[in-house]
């Protein structure tokens, strides 16, 4: 049965990857609260119906960062996605392409920014954690500015890996050595179409920016320990100079769930902020995307570019978000979704779900344009 819906993609994500892959990209810290709530929250979201306007004309184009995007959405960073579908993040940079979207490629990615950068024509966004190693960050915005990258999305809520239940119950972590290798690898064969697409044709598939500082040491494991050592609990407000110093294009904050961070950002001169949980997957029991997005775009959405993420299932939920403040939305979850179950075709159908979706929330709730979305689109005010 074709995919008509991102839950339809999530279900064939569920079939055709490995356990362990798909609890990793599925899952959430802890009870998965965080989670649940950036869903349920932004359901619960009614949009004021309007009727006999004209919508013949509906417009989704916008404009972030000095670019002219055919949808207010760009493809978040996602870890590891690369495993998910051969060469993965290839081919999800390339279906952003052809939709006239940004695609973020992260820096624990499969594919590294060469390999992506070689694939496409149109400038993609690159995201950056703090790495307690400075050199090799230098190297690593080096790169990205090399491959043309037209933002830098740097992760600020990530100074310590969140533990996720999930991944601990799959077998990708706490089973470390060959007992770990050996559930992974049956779980993989339980999967003949994943293991010899991405397993065996995909390979080298891991570890992509950082298998220079791995050498031979490419599995999972050394992924996990690698980002357990290097990420930098140490890092403050000032730290961000020196990213500015490094990098001349517009830098964005992911991460952003306070107002008063979100103050704090806009006085330091950042262009914009990710309003984000992590998806869920840090720190379980902070509010939802939905819920904190209103207090921050009041807070400095004259001041700095407002994204969001976290929870968005439909092309409704962008609109949602837009009413809240945002100017614009990062997929996550949908995206390698779609990407685990039809590769840049099921990319490249996500997104125009996310389209035909906006365009029914946009004629019933009278606009046609995505400047015109505000909280007026909204029921009762939200916040």
């Amino acid at each position: 049965m074709p995919a008509a819906s991102i839950a339809d993609y999530r279900d064939l994500a569920r079939r055709r990857l490995p356990r362990f892959l798909f609890e990793y990209i599925d899952g959430g810290s802890y009870a998965e609260t965080t989670l649940r709530r950036n869903v349920a929250d932004l359901e619960t979201i009614a949009l004021r119906q309007r009727v006999l306007a004209d919508v013949s004309a509906i417009d989704l184009s916008t404009e972030l960062f000095g670019h002219r995007q055919a949808l207010p959405v760009a493809l978040a960073p996602i870890g590891l996605a690369g495993m998910n579908a051969r060469r993965g993040e290839v081919q999800a940079a390339r279906a952003a392409e052809a939709a006239g979207v940004p695609f973020c490629l992260s820096t624990v990615s499969a594919c590294p920014l060469g390999e992506v950068a070689a694939a496409m024509r149109a400038p993609f966004w690159f995201q950056l954690y703090m790495i307690r190693d400075r050199g090799f960050m230098r190297e690593l915005l080096a790169g990205a500015r090399a491959a043309g990258c037209s933002a830098l999305v740097f992760t600020v809520d990530m100074p310590v890996p969140g533990s996720r239940y999930r991944d601990y119950r799959s077998g990708l972590a706490g089973a470390p050595g060959l007992v770990g290798g050996l559930r992974r690898a049956a779980q993989a064969m339980a999967r003949p179409r994943w293991a010899w697409d991405v397993g065996v044709h995909g390979r080298p598939h891991g570890l992509g920016n950082i298998a220079p500082l791995l050498g031979r040491n490419t599995g999972l494991e050394d992924f996990f320990a690698w980002m357990r050592d290097n990420f930098d609990p140490t890092v403050t407000w000032r730290d961000l100079e020196t990213i500015r110093a490094e990098w001349d294009g517009p830098l964005i904050l992911k991460g952003v769930l306070d107002a008063d961070d979100a103050r704090t950002a806009a006085s330091i001169g950042v262009d914009g902020i990710v309003v984000s949980n992590h998806g869920g997957r840090q720190l379980d029991g902070v509010p939802s995307t939905a819920r904190a997005l209103p207090a921050i775009a009041a807070a400095v959405g004259d001041r700095l570019t407002v994204l969001a993420d976290g929870g968005v299932r439909s092309g409704l939920d962008v609109v949602r978000l837009l009413a809240l403040g945002a100017k614009g939305v990062l997929l996550g979850r949908a995206w390698v979704y779609g990407l685990a179950g039809g590769g840049q075709r099921g990319v490249a159908h996500v997104l125009s779900l996310i389209a035909a979706e906006m365009r029914v929330a946009m004629a019933l709730t009278a606009r046609t344009s995505i400047a015109a979305i505000d909280r007026t689109c909204l029921v009762e005010d939200v916040g």
